[in-house]
């Protein structure tokens, strides 16, 4: 099974980007599972309930977000009946909508999706590494495969999560800064001592380019059936 991974999506050219190349990727790549990060999705602040079900009937799976989820006031209601539109999960206790969700892609196979918010430079929210355990394990209980985004400003701290959830997840993306740092890394579990290999998956860029161009961004990743990471593209 092949995920594609897509980040921060921006604004209007970044959806129209993602209903072109989206189709195309999963016929020619055998995608099977499409989550995206959408916080920019509305104008580059937050997203609405007519951007998110846009993004839905372009093919994407599921949608993650972060800290510019609330910057549409309209998505409060919205989120509170859409499981496939996350928010960090380690926003307080009573915030609405949940930060994991179990998809089910057309082959049969159940894909986790947690995603949680890092703390350096960010908003106050609970520690990510306590509250992210609690959700893998949630979420574990119906898929085998499972991804993270951590939403997070510190490249160190996506990379201190992927150390920290090494051999528990299929794969750990980073989101939020809008450059993609391409240092994807697996972990061969097999060859002890080799801690250079440690961090899953890199920071997955936007949508994004300059007057006349938009360029998409991300990562795709094999897995087993067993949810074991395979190649990275």
């Amino acid at each position: 099974m092949k995920i594609l991974f897509i980040g921060d999506i921006i604004g209007e050219p970044g959806r129209k980007t993602v209903a072109r190349q989206v189709p195309r990727l999963v016929r020619e790549r055998g995608v099977a599972c499409v989550i995206a990060n959408a916080e920019n999705a509305a104008g580059g602040f937050g997203v609405t309930p007519d951007v998110a079900r846009e993004l839905f009937a372009a093919g994407v799976h599921v949608l993650t977000s972060g800290n510019h989820i609330w910057d549409k006031k309209e998505i409060i209601d919205y989120i509170k009946d859409e499981p496939r539109l996350l928010r960090p999960a380690n926003y307080p206790k009573g915030v609405p909508g949940l930060g994991r969700v179990v998809v089910t892609t057309t082959a049969g196979e159940k894909v986790g999706v947690v995603q949680v918010m890092g703390r350096v430079s960010m908003p106050t929210v609970d520690c990510p590494f306590r509250v992210v355990r609690h959700e893998v394990e949630a979420v574990k209980q119906e898929a085998r495969t499972v991804i993270v985004d951590m939403h997070a400003e510190a490249t160190s701290e996506k990379m201190a999560m992927g150390w920290y959830l090494d051999g528990e997840v299929t794969g750990v993306f980073g989101t939020h800064t809008h450059v993609q740092t391409a240092d994807e890394r697996i972990r061969d579990r097999d060859q002890e001592g080799n801690r250079d290999r440690a961090v899953p998956f890199p920071d997955a860029a936007p949508l994004r380019g300059g007057p006349g161009t938009v360029r998409l961004f991300g990562g795709a990743a094999g897995c087993g059936h067993g949810g074991r990471q395979g190649p990275v593209d």
